[in-house]
């Protein structure tokens, strides 16, 4: 949506996104979207962590990994497996769910 006042165009995010990283369905608009999920993760992870009052080090204990592990995880969730997301929300006592959507097909898992 654009809005005009006097001397200035307003737009909104998504007509941003549009413009500068293409339209929904496009490479670099869905590269762009995926990057912001693992963002949100790692941002996840270390609000969790925190809630719980748990040191990086702490969670890395409880887990088996370095406390320079976790800190790497919770600012850049990109290279983060599965199996690594499991254990740390699961040492966080947080439930985890996947959607998993192909076609008309749907899975989930809890």
């Amino acid at each position: 949506m654009i809005m005009e006042t006097k001397d200035m165009k307003f737009h909104d995010f998504e007509d941003l996104k549009d413009k500068y990283l293409g339209v929904p369905g496009t490479e670099k608009r869905e590269q762009y979207e995926f990057d912001l999920k693992l963002d949100i993760l790692g941002e996840m992870i270390k609000q969790t962590r925190k809630e719980r009052n748990l040191t990086q080090e702490e969670l890395g204990d409880m887990i088996g990994v370095k406390k320079s592990e976790i800190s790497k995880l919770e600012r850049n969730a990109r290279n983060m497996t599965i199996s690594t997301v499991l254990k740390i929300f699961h040492a966080l006592k947080a439930n985890v769910k996947f959607k998993i959507e192909l076609g008309d097909k749907e899975w989930s898992a809890a």
